[in-house]
């Protein structure tokens, strides 16, 4: 199966496109609104991700879940597309930048992505907790991502994105929101991050 990401990457290439940069944000959310992404079954097992059981901090993640108090809950995602963060009581803390809309999704990576190594490799992952995302203002949308994952709700394998296809991971049309749809979880999202 060809790769999502290695076909976008070749397009992006072609078109001169040059990556993380406010261009490439526009031509890769343009480009992904005119294909037909594939089931989440599939993307999870894309040649450019890796399936593991295991995740390491720093991070990004796709994997399906479901939620121990999803009765509770007003909304929530059953595809996570999730920044791991730190360990938690029962599983860990990420950032499931689904819960932004596409635009403030990018403006946030792109503050996230200024701690990352200036050479970003498939290996490469960013260094951050929890209090470094809550004493700085710039990164106020961490607030509406920000959950606690229960491992034993996790209900995939996980799929691991390299940083160097995380400008594409974040324009796949993939959330699947319960009880809710993305437009009033968004609208929520700016709300909570404005404070």
């Amino acid at each position: 199966m060809a790769s999502l990401f290695d076909t976008l990457q070749a397009q992006a290439f072609r078109a001169g496109i040059q990556s993380r940069t406010t261009r490439s944000r526009k031509w890769f959310q343009n480009k992904v609104q005119d294909l037909r992404v594939p089931p989440r079954t599939t993307l999870l097992k894309d040649d450019r991700l890796e399936q593991t059981d295991r995740t390491v901090w720093g991070n990004m993640y796709m994997y399906f879940y479901d939620p121990k108090m999803k009765k509770e809950l007003p909304y929530y995602d059953r595809f996570p597309l999730t920044i791991m963060i730190q360990p938690a009581p029962g599983g860990f803390h990420g950032l499931n930048l689904h819960y932004l809309n596409y635009n403030v999704r990018a403006k946030f990576l792109d503050a996230l992505m200024e701690t990352a190594p200036k050479n970003v490799t498939d290996k490469t992952r960013l260094r951050m907790r929890y209090d470094l995302l809550a004493k700085t203002r710039k990164y106020k949308e961490f607030k509406p991502c920000f959950k606690h994952y229960l491992s034993s709700h996790v209900k995939s394998r996980f799929a691991r994105v390299p940083m160097s296809e995380w400008e594409i991971a974040i324009f796949l049309p993939v959330e699947q929101f319960k009880k809710s749809d993305k437009r009033k979880v968004w609208s929520d999202s700016v709300r909570i991050a404005r404070g």
